[in-house]
């Protein structure tokens, strides 16, 4: 046991050393997030689905969990080797520190200052297991009748050995929160981000009618508040970025190549979008959709300025941690509102949803059409270069599915017979939704009574009142159809590679 802990003991010390030097390289460079955002980019695209459709916006606390688990694994694992072969347990923190390093100089925005944390974990928990194991008090001999012989010196009390790993675990806590605290600090751009005005639009957004969402207890608002608002990324820590030293650089096959600053961003016109964005790997009924209204520059506006050439049909927008995003050249420039969002209800962007800049290109899911962090746009082609996702074998164009939703009944709730209110919501982005139908034990389908549309760009709610639902269970199911007379189709398809299919259904019991 004793064994064991003393690599417990040492892995603390060498996370701990991590953290602080990260303080100093960056919080992404820690070697847990390192390795954890390595595994992510190496995880088979139906390990990230199954992931995503399991744990939702806990995927990433519980990729960490399971790394800070198999780390303890091994840690004691080494514990046990080292209380034999000192220097063979020693050397597993050392291997342990070649994996740290490798995935910090994996990174697509890597230096080789990002090594740095993981080097010093390895060598802070090499030589913390050394130590400890040199302490580790001596088993209880067995009896033994032949004459007593001069015996070697006595190894330390166990009190001694006590006192070295509770103390080496609490200057483990010491430093890892110090250091994570300290990154935190000196990464900080809260002061920044409440420091922007915000310039008001020259032609503001008319207001979303409040007949655009039915008056049905337990629909959800027609907008989404910016707490609420799904997260689906890569990125294990969020950029931090000034907006003072950020640059926008827009490059590749244009005429006249453009380096941006973010008050220049700014001072250009600014355009109010209401826009429903949503995620390639919802299932079907699920929950990565919402709906805010954007600030930001015109997109087309600055690539015209560029002067796009010939030929060309991708734009590449990549954040500040090196995700790389790819959106189809002719969505952008077709006459859609696609814009360098600098806001979203209201305020500057939250660092989770992008801050300072993002992009947002309506009829397009997210990791085809939302760059976060976005420092770097590059006009190019599909022949010539794959995006992250599509490398993953994800669909090149990400054109957002036609979906309907119901959203109450919640699932399996307990309704009174009678009149039962079946409410919810569709999209179609930047097709918009025409008719929404409802059905009870597949029965015939009955139209919907549709809200008021605010737009193609945002979704539309929806109310069907199902008269003389007598009391057992049964099964209602929803279908949309888009403005151009495209019916949602029934086959079930899973996410991968080009979005979810299939009508939504749930079951309720009348009572």
């Amino acid at each position: 046991m004793g064994a064991a802990v003393t690599g417990l003991a040492a892995a603390a010390a060498a996370v701990g050393a991590g953290e602080l030097a990260a303080a100093l390289t960056g919080p992404d460079s820690a070697p847990v997030i390192a390795v954890g955002s390595a595994a992510i980019d190496l995880t088979p695209t139906p390990l990230k689905e199954y992931a995503v459709r399991t744990f939702g916006t806990h995927d990433k606390p519980v990729l960490l969990t399971g790394i800070y688990l198999t780390m303890a694994a091994l840690a004691a694992l080494a514990g046990l080797i080292a209380a034999r072969h000192r220097r063979t347990g020693a050397a597993l923190f050392l291997l342990f520190g070649a994996l740290g390093t490798w995935a910090a100089l994996s990174r697509p925005t890597a230096t080789a200052s990002h090594a740095l944390p993981s080097l010093a974990a390895a060598a802070v928990g090499a030589a913390t297991l050394l130590f400890l194991t040199s302490r580790l008090p001596a088993a209880a001999p067995e009896i033994d009748p032949s004459p007593v012989s001069p015996a070697e010196p006595p190894r330390p009390a166990r009190r001694t050995f006590l006192l070295a790993t509770t103390g080496t675990f609490a200057i483990a806590a010491v430093a890892g929160y110090g250091g994570r605290r300290l990154a935190d600090s000196r990464s900080d751009v809260s002061a920044a981000r409440a420091a922007i005005r915000l310039p008001a639009p020259p032609v503001p957004a008319r207001p979303i009618p409040a007949s655009a969402h039915p008056a049905v207890p337990g629909l959800p608002g027609f907008r989404t508040a910016t707490d609420d608002f799904y997260r689906v990324d890569t990125a294990l820590t969020l950029p931090r970025i000034d907006p003072r030293e950020w640059t926008l650089r827009v490059r590749g096959l244009v005429d006249h190549p453009l380096l941006l600053s973010f008050d220049e961003l700014l001072r250009r016109p600014l355009t109010e979008l209401d826009h429903t964005l949503s995620c390639v790997s919802n299932e079907v009924g699920g929950p990565y959709v919402s709906t805010t209204r954007w600030l930001g520059a015109s997109l087309p506006d600055l690539l015209r300025q560029a002067g796009v050439r010939a030929g060309a049909d991708q734009l590449v927008g990549r954040s500040s941690e090196g995700m790389s995003i790819g959106t189809p050249l002719a969505a952008v420039l077709d006459g859609r509102t696609a814009l360098l969002a600098v806001a979203m209800d209201g305020e500057p962007l939250p660092l989770a949803h992008g801050f300072p800049c993002r992009t947002v290109v309506p009829g397009l899911y997210g990791y085809t059409s939302a760059t976060k962090w976005l420092v770097d746009l590059e006009v190019t082609t599909f022949a010539a270069y794959d995006p992250y996702w599509v490398r993953r074998g994800w669909d090149r164009t990400g054109l957002v599915r036609t979906a309907s939703r119901i959203d109450v009944p919640a699932p399996f709730a307990r309704v009174p017979a009678g009149e039962v209110t079946v409410a919810g919501t569709a999209w179609a982005t930047h097709r918009g939704i025409a008719a929404v139908e409802v059905r009870v034990d597949g029965g015939p389908w009955a139209e919907a009574t549709l809200a008021a549309d605010a737009g193609p760009d945002l979704w539309r709610q929806w109310s069907y009142q199902w008269s003389n639902a007598r009391p057992g269970t049964h099964r209602l199911e929803v279908r949309a159809t888009d403005a151009t007379g495209a019916v949602q189709p029934e086959a079930r398809a899973a996410p991968f590679p080009s979005g979810a299919t299939g009508w939504h259904s749930t079951v309720v019991t009348v009572t």
